[in-house]
């Protein structure tokens, strides 16, 4: 499984991760994936989402920091 520290890694394999941890969190994104304009840098889009879906993410990643 990929994590933060491996470095080198695509961004089709952290939008796998991103998925797992939402979808563990009970969150669905509708479009992430890897940025294909810009493949050189590595970027990911994750796409519009509703209020609803942008609450639920902000407390999952309130609740989930340490």
């Amino acid at each position: 499984m990929v994590t933060a520290q491996e470095p080198g890694t695509t961004a089709a394999e952290a939008v796998e991760v991103l998925r797992e941890a939402l979808t563990a969190a009970g969150i669905v994104l509708p479009s992430p994936g890897a940025d294909l304009a810009s493949p050189g840098l590595n970027l990911i889009t994750l796409g519009r989402v509703r209020a609803g879906v942008a609450l639920r993410l902000a407390d999952a990643i309130r609740w989930g920091r340490s």
